[in-house]
């Protein structure tokens, strides 16, 4: 597994990878019209990574990763800097045909890496409580894990939620339903 910082080919190789195989609530922010991949989805799509790549020192302090796996994209990570210094959050999302595999626990472990690197302390990242994958690799990781409020709103951000996509379940309360959010912190263990 390696993660990529996102440059054009590799974010036209995740857009192919989105579109062949994830819905567009489980990788995005929600994007108004008709269901699936329209041609408005796969523009903001493209948008929404084209203005991270300056990474976490630029404007909007968020960097995007391309995932692959045995060479080939297979999915997104970002990480985001938050209302602390310290603090960074993290959200992924793999292809569906790539999900049950343990890449997204060692995704996770290579986004701890990242994080510590840019000066964190701790890393956060939130699910639900039936996306049990997640919650897996998230714990594998030395994840504290909390309850939060019932979610009812659909559709993931391509980023704020940890979908490890190692499960069937797509990203934070998909189509409406109710759904317990768990929050996670991960402390980041610093060389002395």
């Amino acid at each position: 597994m390696e993660l990529r910082r996102i440059d054009e080919e590799s974010l036209a190789a995740l857009l192919t990878v989105a579109v062949a195989d994830a819905a567009p609530e489980e990788v995005m922010p929600p994007v108004t019209g008709p269901p699936g991949w329209t041609a408005e989805r796969r523009e903001a799509f493209l948008a929404w990574h084209r203005v991270r790549r300056p990474g976490l020192a630029g404007p909007l302090g968020e960097s995007t990763y391309a995932v692959l796996h045995d060479g080939e994209v297979v999915g997104s990570a970002r990480l985001a800097r938050r209302d602390r210094p310290d603090l960074l959050e993290t959200g992924l999302w793999l292809a569906r045909a790539r999900r049950g595999r343990g890449i997204g626990t060692a995704v996770l472990r290579a986004l701890l890496s990242e994080a510590a690197r840019a000066g964190a302390r701790a890393l956060v990242a939130d699910t639900t409580a039936h996306n049990t994958a997640a919650l897996t690799a998230l714990r594998r990781n030395g994840a504290v894990l909390t309850s939060g409020a019932v979610l009812t709103s659909g559709g993931g951000d391509g980023g704020g939620d940890y979908d490890s996509g190692d499960s069937g379940d797509g990203d934070i309360g998909g189509s409406g339903a109710r759904n317990v959010a768990v929050h996670a912190e991960l402390p980041l263990r610093h060389p002395d």
